[in-house]
């Protein structure tokens, strides 16, 4: 059994390969929970989402999230209302785009959330509707938040930074709201410590994996296992293909390297495949303590994504 701990876009295209390598059902991936947000009533789940949307075949391609041949009439009808809001309200906001397709899976979370379903049985239910044979873990079902300090402003909510701001302003700190009140959710734990591989899957260390080792049990339960533990860096050549991982690690004083990714992980990690590009910080990673397994991580193509996710289960 492989299991992958999980944040979006990244993951999702490392899930991808996977699943061409390794029978579906052989796989289960922990998904990070503190992007989920409230908007217009509707419970969100980011993350989920992408992974769902992607493995399903159904995402949009060229923004890496929600559903491709998406329309956007709900979001435009809202528009109208924007005129008369009285200040102070936020109803009606439309910075945060939901596709009309995209909307029925809120709706139906929503509903189930509200009849006092968990997070992990409807996100089930949601990936049977799918048609997924993988197993998709909420990393608990606890509300967890992550509250973005921004420099010189204060606290500001995950998506209101990474969506309203456009993750254009500089960061002081993370903080990951509720989590000293979260249990893992159910089947995490037995996930990680019965799989034959973990993967820390190339995710944006601060905001998509952080969260996943902040619920009490589940670092502990890495570093019992951090010999089968190999993390993808998501730094290449000292950038984040995708999103604002390398600007969030310099900001927080992480070198924004291989290397840096290495210290980031080195307690529950054993292994770190890095890219060719920076073959030459090998013997840096290792110096970490970590082993160092140089090979192409770039997910151009499901084909690449699977050669990536063979030598990964591989090492």
């Amino acid at each position: 059994m492989i299991t992958v701990l999980c944040g979006g876009v990244g993951a999702a295209r490392f899930l991808a390969g996977l699943v061409q390598v390794v029978p579906p059902g052989d796989i289960t991936a922990v998904v990070n929970t503190g992007d989920d947000t409230v908007l217009h009533g509707l419970a969100i789940s980011p993350d989920l989402d992408t992974v769902t949307y992607t493995l399903a075949g159904a995402i949009d391609p060229e923004r890496g999230w929600g559903l491709g041949g998406e329309t956007w009439a709900a979001m435009g009808a809202l528009e109208r209302y924007l005129a008369v809001r009285p200040d102070g309200s936020s109803a009606g906001g439309t910075w945060f785009s939901l596709g009309d397709r995209d909307l029925a899976t809120h709706l139906y979370r929503t509903h189930r959330l509200g009849e006092g379903a968990p997070l992990s049985a409807v996100t089930a239910e949601i990936t049977r509707a799918w048609g997924l044979d993988l197993r998709l873990l909420p990393m608990t079902d606890d509300p967890v938040r992550t509250m973005v300090d921004v420099a010189g402003e204060g606290e500001i909510g995950f998506q209101e930074y990474f969506v309203g701001r456009r993750h254009a302003v500089a960061i002081a700190g993370v903080r990951f709201g509720g989590i000293d009140d979260a249990r893992p959710g159910p089947g995490v734990l037995d996930a990680i410590a019965g799989a034959d591989v973990v993967v820390v899957a190339p995710s944006n260390p601060v905001v998509s994996i952080g969260p996943l080792l902040a619920v009490p049990g589940v670092r502990d339960a890495l570093v019992n296992r951090r010999d089968q533990v190999v993390a993808v860096s998501p730094i290449i050549g000292g950038k984040a293909l995708k999103g604002p991982a390398d600007r969030m690690l310099g900001e927080l004083g992480v070198p924004v390297s291989a290397a840096g990714v290495a210290r980031w992980y080195r307690d529950v990690a054993g292994t770190l495949v890095i890219d060719t590009e920076d073959a030459a910080l090998r013997d840096d990673v290792e110096a970490q303590g970590v082993h160092g397994i140089v090979t192409d991580t770039i997910m151009s193509t499901p084909e690449r994504a699977a050669t990536l996710a063979r030598v990964v289960i591989g090492s």
